[in-house]
């Protein structure tokens, strides 16, 4: 064998899936290097041969920042950096509590959007959508889209510059104005009770709750029968600083049928209270006092033993004050003959309508007599002026005066 000089011995060795290379080196010492190690060389030369590098394509999408529109700007006054500083400048005029007009644009989180023209729409809670609002009821039941409202801002703009704005707080004010305007016309009105409670009961005024005392209940207790009822009604006390505002359905009652009540009327009634002074009797909600001198032409020393609470009764209406609802009462005008009242008094209410009609006959002649005694006064005074012989022309104190100024200078 001949000695091999510097030199490297490469034996290749050829297989089926492709090329593997093997490569031995020798030096003149006979040092063989690792299969493994130049397997390792070989595998890494061929990845870096087999990676691409970047395209043309690559480079131009890396350069690519996006479609521009051409814009014209011949005909615009100002450009975008000072629309920007002009908007930025802008200072819009809404402060807490100002009304402002706007149109609902779109429903969100339970409330309604609302563009008022403010840098950012503003939200319209459910709860200040509107001063009534049914049991359950949702923002899509009480307000529109595209629809155009008056709107109370409610509070500062937020770090989005939205405000909070409210429809019934509008109304609220609304309703106390009408509440008032009614007050100073006093005049009667129907409301519904939608709660009672210990003291009485809640009424629904103009979308208002007003509370209407026991005390002012006219035939009725405050019981949950009464809810849903509609009653006659008058004011007692409104007052929008404290939020207060009393009504009464015995003012109202009174009132109304004060108006169809007049001196001379048989009325029925029911023994309410006994005072020392007479008797309380209700009539149709109102509260009439029986005098004790009314009751009867006798003398009476013991009121219980001619009334008692409870006992039905017909009365004559001799006097009334239909501002404050007082009637003043009498059964004795009612007595045929004076004590009645004391003897059997159910035979006077049984006969009152027939001696109601004569009492009243009487009471005309009296009148008529009255009448001609007066005038008989007067022509008697007439026929002693005649007697006397007093002339008509002394009769005026100035009839000899002149009017002429110079008479009187001279």
């Amino acid at each position: 064998m001949k000695k091999v000089s510097a030199a490297a011995l490469l034996i290749t060795l050829h297989s089926v899936a492709g090329l593997n290379c093997r490569t031995f080196v020798s030096c003149p010492k006979t040092r063989l290097y690792s299969v493994a190690v130049l397997e390792e060389t070989a595998t890494e030369a061929t990845k870096a041969a087999k990676t691409p590098g970047p395209t043309r394509f690559d480079a131009l999408k890396k350069k690519y920042k996006g479609f521009k529109t051409a814009t014209v700007v011949e005909d615009i006054g100002f450009s975008y950096e000072e629309f920007d500083v002009a908007v930025q400048a802008t200072t819009y005029a809404f402060g807490r509590n100002d009304v402002v007009s706007g149109t609902t644009v779109q429903y969100d989180k339970g409330g309604a959007i609302v563009d008022i023209g403010a840098k950012a729409s503003a939200f319209l809670p459910l709860a200040e959508a509107a001063l009534l609002q049914p049991q359950g009821a949702l923002i899509e039941d009480l307000v529109e889209l595209d629809q155009q409202i008056d709107v109370q801002i409610i509070s500062e703009e937020d770090e989005n510059g939205q405000l909070l704005v409210s429809v019934r707080r509008i109304q609220y004010r609304a309703a106390w104005d009408a509440v008032t305007a009614m007050q100073l016309e006093d005049e009667a009105f129907h409301a519904e009770v939608i709660a009672v409670n210990r003291g009485g009961a809640i009424c629904l005024v103009q979308g208002l709750r007003a509370f209407l005392p026991g005390s002012h209940l006219t035939g009725q207790l405050p019981t949950d029968d009464l809810v849903g009822q509609k009653l006659p009604l008058k004011f007692l006390e409104v007052n929008p600083e404290t939020n207060k505002l009393v009504v009464s359905n015995r003012r109202a009652v009174v009132e109304m049928q004060m108006s169809d009540l007049s001196r001379g009327d048989i009325i029925e009634g029911v023994v309410k209270a006994l005072k020392p002074y007479g008797a309380f009797i209700e009539v149709g909600g109102m509260s009439g006092l029986l005098h004790i001198s009314q009751i009867s032409y006798d003398r009476i020393d013991d009121l219980e033993k001619v009334l008692q609470p409870g006992d039905k009764v017909k009365c004559m209406i001799i006097d009334h004050d239909k501002v404050n609802g007082r009637i003043a009462l009498s059964t004795k005008t009612l007595e045929a003959e004076p004590g009645d009242m004391l003897k059997d008094k159910a035979k006077v209410f049984e006969m009152a309508e027939q001696t109601a009609a004569k009492y009243h006959e009487r009471m005309e002649a009296e009148r008529k007599a009255r009448e001609e005694a007066a005038k008989d006064i007067v022509l008697g005074l007439g026929d002693s002026l005649d007697d006397l012989g007093v002339d008509d022309d002394l009769s005026d104190p100035l009839a000899g005066v002149s009017d002429d100024l110079d008479s009187v200078l001279n």
